[in-house]
């Protein structure tokens, strides 16, 4: 079950739901709008290693916004630390943006329980797209968990700014991979 906006205020009156800073505008009938950050991070490599550490650089977003070209990951952020300890944040692009051929995120629309902090986006335009800080460019949903809670206590808790993968990290040694 998909919470409704007058339960996501509830939620977040409660403290069960984070949303900070909580705007009251950026409320819909069934999820939060939130706003891109101004830092950008894009790897420097042009191949990435999924079992070794990848270098990226920061971009900041200049008040005249700043055109992302396509075949390019752009890693952003949202303004908001978002989280829940009670119900499962689902992050997706807003149908706007969508509609101007931006992919918000590739994968990973789902937060786990627990998580607090600033969501990293994984931009990917379609055409050249100018974008500024601030802009309206997610929706999250929460959706009603069931059963037994483990919360998240991971290694992107309390994000602050895009993070790059950290997949390297587990990563099978030589000799470990499996047949």
């Amino acid at each position: 079950m998909i919470r409704t906006g007058p339960a996501i205020e509830e939620d977040i009156a409660d403290g069960s739901t984070v949303v900070d800073p909580f705007v009251p505008e950026q409320l819909n009938p069934n999820s939060i709008n939130v706003r891109l950050g101004r830092t950008l991070r894009v790897y420097t490599e042009p191949v990435l290693d999924s079992y070794k550490p990848n270098p990226t650089r920061e971009i900041q977003i200049p008040e005249e916004g700043l055109v992302l070209y396509p075949n390019r990951l752009y890693l952003g952020h949202t303004v908001e630390k978002v989280g829940s300890t009670r119900h499962v944040p689902l992050l997706e692009g807003r149908s706007s943006v969508g509609r101007l051929g931006l992919h918000v995120h590739i994968t990973a629309p789902i937060g786990d329980l627990g998580f607090f902090g600033q969501w990293t986006l994984h931009l990917n335009p379609v055409q050249p797209l100018r974008v500024y800080a601030g802009m309206q460019i997610a929706q999250v949903m929460f959706e009603v968990a069931h059963g037994d809670v483990d919360l998240y206590d991971g290694k992107y808790q309390g994000a602050v700014g895009p993070r790059p993968s950290e997949m390297w990290r587990h990563a099978p040694h030589a000799g470990q991979v499996a047949s």
